[in-house]
């Protein structure tokens, strides 16, 4: 009897993940600062036209919108909180399920930080930089209960209950200019979170975008160099060119159409590391398929 019901028990729970968990639901993480979470303000032609197959997990509650933390929507921007922007994630999404299989759904979880150093995701010492950070950081961090890393990875094994993780996208750098020892901090943000979340690192490749491109004037431009050298530290990698995309007049945040094609970018790449050929421009540096 006990063997029976103990057998019984199994079959349920097999039954119940092999229902919950999709093998054709894609989720990529997001992480960074201002750029991935976009500069306040979405245009129009953002709001409409986005596809039920892109869905976003709300990383916090966004009370304007009507969203609730650890629930799923159709990923109509802002993508990261409230009072966020248009992001590179956005036409990420969209260009994703524009070339995939209509069996195929794109997730996206985004916890973002503007302003912050990459010290903020260091899981063993980012409370500690957090809590020098300016008060108005403070605010943005105690949306993630303190701690945007151990959020993004409670968020993440939300989102693996019912999708599979495919991928990370990083946009920072702006606050660790001239830092050379951001890609081994990167690296080592990359590493926890593939052990924490139980992940094989040779099936979840990094995608990082350049910050704002010289060509725009880009006022941390001199990071790009830095950035270029992430794939010799974490082989998995790759790097996005911002060259051409549009930024503000601060020359610090992309404008609407850079964050467009710069996500576009994002996806191009991706879509050729699952074997999905786009005629767009991709990514650059070294680990080019």
């Amino acid at each position: 009897m006990k063997r029976g019901v103990f057998l019984l028990a199994v079959l349920l729970w097999l039954n119940a993940n092999a229902f919950s968990q999709d093998p054709n639901f894609y989720v990529f993480l997001c992480l960074g600062q201002s750029n991935m979470e976009g500069f306040p303000g979405v245009e129009e032609q953002d709001k409409t036209m986005v596809d039920k197959r892109f869905q976003l997990l709300a990383a916090v509650d966004f009370p304007a919108l009507g969203r609730t933390q650890g629930h799923w929507y159709d990923a109509v921007p802002p993508l990261c909180r409230d009072k966020t922007g248009l992001c590179p994630a956005d036409y990420f999404g969209r260009t994703m399920v524009a070339h995939l299989p209509a069996g195929i759904r794109i997730g996206v979880v985004n916890v973002s930080v503007a302003g912050c150093r990459i010290e903020l995701f260091d899981k063993d010492n980012g409370q500690s930089y957090a809590s020098t950070a300016a008060p108005w950081m403070k605010n943005i961090i105690r949306e993630y209960n303190g701690n945007p890393y151990g959020h993004l990875v409670e968020m993440a094994k939300r989102a693996q209950k019912v999708g599979v993780i495919k991928g990370i996208l990083l946009h920072q750098g702006e606050s660790n200019t001239n830092d050379k020892q951001w890609p081994a901090k990167v690296k080592g943000v990359y590493d926890n979170l593939i052990r924490d979340l139980n992940l094989k690192p040779e099936s979840v490749p990094l995608l990082a975008g350049e910050v704002v491109h010289a060509d725009q004037q880009g006022a941390c431009a001199s990071m790009n160099s830095i950035i270029a050298e992430l794939p010799k530290v974490l082989p998995n990698s790759y790097v996005i060119s911002s060259k051409g995309c549009a930024s503000r007049p601060d020359h610090l945040h992309f404008s609407p159409a850079g964050y467009r094609e710069l996500g576009r970018r994002y996806a191009v790449q991706m879509l050729s590391l699952l074997g999905c050929e786009v005629t767009e421009p991709a990514a650059s540096g070294p680990n080019l398929p």
